[in-house]
């Protein structure tokens, strides 16, 4: 029996597992004996491709200034399998008024430059009776995350447990982020900022909102005079940036990469002004009549599969040849994986799907919505062959923050996790009936940069290295678009001179048992004396950049492995690559970017402007990173002397202070001005391996 005082102290603290009154719905049970689907067995090109129709907004007067959308999260069937498999329970967003239109993925949400969205994006994870729904996938409570069992007290803390606790049972957070939006800090979706849904049996004591939801509803309310109400919040986009793609997601502390696994996700395409180019150049995204549409939105994802047709995700730390003990007993989280690969290839939340083209131009908005899987695209007749062969070109236009410069033309596209890229296809002359084929020629594990055959083995030739079909059927209309290698893009206007340079670290923190693998991977700085200084996401806040700054971020990988950087609201330039940092950028990386591959052991550097003041976050897009430590706020104006505190850097679940907030009183200060380390972090700083420099 649990002593009162001991329950009591996990209510304040984090010991969500312990809240559950009885009756409470439970978490799905645990996927260990559950036979997986075997990927060979699933029918490829079966499956035609589901391009995402428009988002439906709220009715509102036609002269309205603003266009007004409401979203929720909800869960619900649907067929992610080809027809005759089992359907698979997946998590989407919609428009409530609209019921038609939940999905995963969802509906596309079409905006122009200029012009205010303004979104209610609501949680609504409960079942028919209004209970709370538990989350698909197993929740590991022992990371720095959202933690609503903790109450006011305990929520958005990284706690320490006298005993290896169980997954989380609980209600699920979450914050939805525009990724590449230009907006106030209230509308980016800080992870701390997250909400429950409005559920009928919420644990007694349990947090109903993040650390920062109400400070920023307030916000909200004083710029706008809009009123967040429970289970939900509104944000405003005013679109003051270049025409481009941007997508939407959930970013809840500690749960992003379960979050989005599950299924939220969705396209925001960013048109107009004098960032685009006129109707009529490039493939139309609109269908007519009939149904064509040239203009195709794809979102490639990994997912696993159980022969039920459920989605599977480790419950357990997969570390070949461990099998505990677990945090308390050593350093290794219960849960949590360090990376984790599908074995499935998803199109627009399908399998392996197969699209009908014209011989003709068309327009592909590329989005490596993967939580751990580099993408390397080649569009071949042959998917299985050893080396695929001839190679239609593909013509990449845009990345992240617009159009290039100028056209860049492919035969093999690299894409990193959260990277979008703008690419026109031209089938032009074609013969109809050619079956072509999109494959990946990605790792099927961890990515160091390199080509496919020579620096790793590619993707799985039977499966993951195949993503979908086209076929090549009859010429139905005229194609007046203008050739890829004829288009003049819009103007670029590159940013100004930077004053200052940011020496920043990418780190990852071993086990120290031996054979247990990297328990955590930590975003930090570089000091004075070319130590690296690894941080965490409850330490104090080091980058601070003045409103208006221009500043070149250099990110120095000590670790074995590439981390596609995302800086929140801002598109920044890439500059400079190499050992030094001064090897020029790739072709393809000319234009505005708010992701960066950073290649092991090289220093990789941005320009980046902050114009508008507030707060937000610098993270890995590896959704398994990001969500065990590797992000990092930052604070755009004039912080309060000695920093901005985020968090007390945990607590333990009887109510003690954990190792990370005093190091049981033994601090070291490093020399980088007023970064405070406790005596185990300032040795893992320091302890660099030969192959992390």
């Amino acid at each position: 029996m649990i002593a009162r005082r001991k329950l009591l102290v996990a209510g304040a603290v984090g010991g969500a597992v312990l809240l559950l009154p009885p009756g409470s719905q439970r978490a799905p049970a645990s996927s260990r004996g559950v036979a997986r689907l075997d990927p060979r067995s699933i029918p490829k090109y079966v499956t035609e491709l589901m391009i995402p129709p428009v988002m439906p907004q709220v009715r509102k007067a036609s002269r309205q200034a603003v266009d007004e959308y409401a979203i929720s999260v909800r869960q619900f069937r649907q067929q992610v399998l080809p027809p005759g498999c089992p359907s698979t329970t997946v998590w989407g967003y919609g428009s409530p008024d609209h019921p038609w239109t939940f999905s995963y993925p969802a509906c596309t949400v079409e905006a122009r430059v200029d012009r205010p969205v303004r979104i209610t994006w609501a949680n609504e994870l409960v079942d028919a009776n209004g209970r709370f729904l538990p989350h698909l996938l197993p929740v590991d409570p022992t990371l720095h995350w959202a933690n609503p069992g903790g109450g006011t007290v305990g929520r958005d803390r990284h706690v320490a447990y006298t005993s290896t606790p169980g997954r989380y049972t609980g209600p699920v957070p979450i914050v939805t982020h525009l990724h590449g939006a230009h907006v106030e800090e209230e509308a980016d979706g800080y992870p701390e900022a997250w909400y429950l849904p409005v559920a009928k049996n919420l644990p007694r004591g349990c947090a109903t909102v993040g650390s920062y939801y109400d400070e920023f509803g307030a916000k909200c309310e004083r710029r706008h005079g809009l009123k967040w109400q429970p289970g939900s919040a509104t944000y405003q986009y005013d679109n003051r940036q270049r025409a481009t793609a941007l997508w939407y997601h959930d970013h809840a502390l500690g749960l992003t990469r379960l979050n989005v696994y599950a299924g939220p996700i969705g396209f925001y395409l960013l048109r107009g002004g004098s960032s685009d180019l006129p109707a009529g150049v490039l493939p139309a995204p609109a269908s007519d009549p009939d149904g064509r549409h040239y203009e195709i939105p794809m979102i490639i994802q990994d997912r696993t599969f159980n022969a039920d047709g459920s989605l599977y995700y480790p419950d357990r730390a997969e570390i070949p040849g461990f099998d505990g003990p677990y945090i308390p007993d050593s350093d290794v989280p219960p849960v949590w994986n360090s990376m984790y690969v599908g074995d499935t290839m998803l199109v627009n939340g399908r399998t392996w799907p197969v699209l009908k083209v014209e011989p003709r131009r068309y327009r592909l908005r590329i989005l490596n919505g993967c939580n751990s899987r580099f993408l390397s695209l080649k569009i071949t007749a042959n998917p299985t062959a050893r080396r695929a062969g001839m190679a239609l070109s593909l013509w990449q236009i845009g990345s992240d923050g617009g159009f290039l410069p100028e056209p860049v033309q492919h035969s093999r596209l690299p894409v990193a996790n959260g990277e979008r890229v703008d690419v026109i296809v031209d089938f032009t002359g074609i013969p109809e009936g050619t079956e072509l084929y999109l494959v990946n020629e990605g790792p099927d594990g961890h990515y160091g940069g390199g080509e496919p055959g020579e620096d790793y083995d590619p993707a799985d030739r039977g499966t993951t290295g195949q993503v979908m079909k086209f076929l090549v059927g009859p010429w139905e209309q005229e194609d007046t678009t203008v050739p890829p290698d004829q288009l003049e893009l819009p103007d670029f206007v590159p940013l100004g001179p930077a004053e200052s340079i940011r020496r920043l670290s990418i780190n990852v923190v071993r086990s120290e048992v031996p054979g247990a693998g990297i328990v955590r991977h930590l975003l930090g700085q570089v000091d004075v004396n070319d130590v690296r200084v690894p941080r965490r996401w409850g330490d104090t806040v080091t980058e601070t950049p003045a409103v208006g700054a221009t500043e070149i971020w250099e990110f120095r990988n000590f670790s074995p492995d590439a981390h596609p950087i995302h800086i929140h609201q801002v598109q920044f330039q890439v500059i400079g690559r190499g050992r030094d940092g001064r090897q020029p950028p790739e072709s393809w990386e000319s234009g505005f970017k708010d992701v960066v591959v950073a290649l092991p052991g090289e220093r990789t550097r941005v320009k980046v402007r902050f114009d508008l003041p507030g707060r937000s976050v610098w993270h890995c897009h590896i959704l398994e990173h990001e969500d065990n430590e590797m992000m990092l706020p930052y604070v755009v104006g004039s912080p309060p002397i000695g920093g901005v505190p985020t968090g007390d850097g945990g607590a333990r679940a009887d109510g003690s202070p954990s190792l990370g907030v005093v190091g049981a009183g033994l601090l070291a200060t490093a020399a980088l001005g007023g970064v405070v380390l406790t005596r185990r972090e300032r040795i893992i700083a320091e302890r660099v391996r030969p192959d992390e420099r």
